[in-house]
């Protein structure tokens, strides 16, 4: 019999590994996450990037060499693999961050940088946007600078349901920039829903006015 705790527990740890060996692979392409479904004809794999081309690769070149790497490596049984565009990427965390880093390696000013990438979420109508750019961004020392526009939610349920993170890596020859990227995505808050009371209607516009209970002898209850 096999063991649902076992099971669950090799699942979830195969797709972390198969999560960060992409995201090594293809920041530069965008990369923004990937679904591992399990069929009988094999594994259906589905990665999201802001740019498939770069993961295709020319003729389909690079699926066929990850497949490869998928299934003696990952012991993924016959991939099938999908490559396909993430929805809204400016409101994508990961995928920010990614842009963010590549645009520290091609020697943007990080503050210039960062303005940008909380300009785009914004435009794409988030609630709020936090940029942290952490390194030796201004001298020998290594410190912090953080960008922040409208609301960023930091803890409650809000956080779990409206709030998207992510980090990256840009590397120069300074040293490392670690790169990361808050957005409040443009839900409604669960402190400003409020349940609508729902008025009684009549059917069919018909409105009941009067009603006489009759008794079982024939007479009016009302009458006096």
């Amino acid at each position: 019999m096999v063991n649902i705790k076992k099971y669950f527990l090799q699942k979830s740890i195969s797709k972390v590994m198969v999560d960060e060996y992409l995201a090594k692979q293809f920041y530069n392409a965008e990369y923004a996450g990937v679904d591992i479904i399990k069929t009988p004809m094999g594994t259906r794999i589905i990665i999201y990037a802001g740019r498939p081309a770069m993961i295709i690769g020319k003729g389909g070149r690079t699926i066929k060499q990850l497949a490869q790497v998928f299934e003696r490596y990952f012991s993924l049984e016959n991939p099938q693999i999908t490559v396909t565009n993430v929805d809204n990427p400016e409101l994508n965390a990961r995928v920010m961050a990614f842009r963010l880093a590549v645009a520290l390696e091609k020697g943007y000013h990080f503050r210039r940088a960062a303005f940008i990438t909380i300009r785009r979420i914004m435009g794409a109508g988030a609630l709020g946007a936090e940029v942290i750019v952490s390194g030796k961004i201004t001298s020998e020392r290594a410190k912090y600078e953080k960008l922040k526009e409208g609301t960023v939610y930091k803890s409650g349920n809000s956080l779990e349901k409206m709030v998207d993170r992510a980090i990256a890596i840009a590397t120069l020859k300074l040293g490392i920039y670690g790169v990361e990227v808050v957005i409040t995505k443009p839900l409604r808050p669960i402190d400003k829903i409020s349940i609508k009371e729902i008025q009684p209607s009549t059917s069919e516009g018909v409105t009941v006015t009067n009603v006489k209970i009759i008794d079982e002898g024939g007479q009016d209850s009302n009458a006096s």
